[in-house]
């Protein structure tokens, strides 16, 4: 059965009447599609008419035929036969050269509201930000949480328990892996799924790409989300493990159709005492889990990084601008910042023992702003202290805590 998924839902109703193009973005397989279905059936139970639904998925061989701006016009136009509002659904809109000049002529000339979804960043890039600025707003849809984990595997009849976080920690949320029960079907899965992203999202039709370099570099990036980024670490690797060259710009310009393909995001840093961002990305999380170990054989639950990815993503989805925080002598692993407040956040597997403790309660010890601090952890007593707030991650991710900000 299909989930309803209220988290990106929630934000875009607001704008199913609104003159504005919906860009609906995210990784390939994330679940854009059916939301857009779901989209469309809600308009149905509020009373359109199905008459005045235009849905075009651009994957679907029934419409392999449109491949210009002008196809792409021509067919939403001949299907428009009044003047009353028509909801236009239009999957994968990347796939159709100079779709922008499309979507631009039809917003200005009729009386729609436009849904698109595309898996490259590049849709609110270049010739489209220009011909509709301020017309558009962006709804990035990620794989599902471990809220929407639980959720499916329930709807689905599949016993669900707190332990199952673990199994998220290995393999992520992509909807169609939990069609898999053997994790060899699973990483099998995940390899063909990454795969694909490389040669239809990032690939495409450039000649000069080597394909074998890409997969082997962003894996290892993907596999080292969270820990600090270093081009000059990435070189020394391949030049001490498999004795090959690689240049600084060939990895920055892998890193850059990462991100547009929606693989990592960027964390920028924030300066503390001065209240502002700085320049460069120090860090990069993984869009999903399940990337993070597909040429690795085994995980260590232990290693904080990604739990921390979990909770970036957790914080993304739920629309906070996410930064990692820097003091004058140490770091903070996030602010969550929304309307102007902000809170501050530390990640860590288990308060253990007191080294990590005060490790990980200390990291706020050089902040003097009052914006509330917590510490996050599986650990299942409250250990709150100082007027430090602690949260179970299971409980954060479920929303039975939720975090405030000032």
């Amino acid at each position: 059965m299909k989930l309803k998924r209220e988290t990106y839902l929630q934000q875009i109703r607001p704008f199913y009447e609104v003159d504005l193009i919906k860009v609906i973005t995210g990784i390939r397989r994330s679940g854009k599609s059916i939301l857009l279905e779901t989209i469309k059936d809600e308009l149905i139970e509020n009373g359109i008419s199905g008459d005045h639904i235009i849905f075009i998925n651009l994957e679907d061989l029934d419409y392999e035929y449109i491949e210009t701006a002008s196809d792409l016009n021509k067919e939403i136009k001949s299907r428009i036969i009044d003047k009353k509002k028509y909801y236009i659904f239009i999957d994968e809109v990347q796939h159709v050269n100079k779709f922008e000049k499309a979507l631009a002529s039809l917003r200005a000339t009729l009386n729609l509201s436009i849904f698109v979804t595309g898996s490259n960043s590049i849709l609110l890039s270049g010739e489209l930000a220009t011909l509709l600025t301020g017309r558009t707003v962006e709804f990035e849809v990620f794989p599902f949480s471990f809220f929407e984990m639980k959720e499916y595997l329930e709807l689905n009849n599949i016993n669900y328990s707190d332990d199952l976080i673990f199994d998220y920690i290995k393999w992520g949320g992509f909807p169609l892996r939990f069609d898999f029960h053997r994790e060899e079907d699973i990483k099998r899965y995940l390899n063909t799924l990454y795969d694909n992203i490389i040669k239809r999202d990032i690939k495409k039709k450039s000649s000069k790409f080597d394909i074998k370099l890409f997969r082997e570099l962003s894996l290892y990036i993907l596999a080292n989300a969270g820990k600090e980024f270093s081009v000059e670490k990435i070189i020394n690797f391949y030049k001490t493990n498999k004795n090959k060259t690689i240049s600084k710009q060939t990895i920055y310009n892998y890193i850059e159709r990462m991100e547009k393909a929606f693989l990592i995001h960027p964390i920028k840093k924030y300066n503390i005492s001065g209240k502002s961002a700085l320049i460069g990305n120090d860090k990069f999380y993984a869009t999903d889990m399940g990337l993070r170990i597909i040429n690795t054989n085994t995980i260590d639950y232990e290693d904080t990084f990604f739990l921390e990815n979990i909770i970036y993503n957790e914080l993304s989805a739920r629309r906070y601008s996410v930064y990692t925080g820097k003091t004058y002598r140490s770091e903070v692993d996030f602010i969550a910042i929304k309307n102007g407040k902000k809170c501050f956040i530390q990640v860590t597997y288990m308060l253990s023992n007191n080294n990590t403790i005060e490790r990980e309660f200390g990291a706020f010890k050089p902040i003097s702003d009052c914006s509330p601090k917590y510490v996050m952890s599986l650990d299942k007593l409250d250990m709150s202290r100082n007027g430090i707030a602690h949260i179970n991650i299971l409980d954060f991710l479920l929303y039975k805590k939720d975090i405030t900000l000032t």
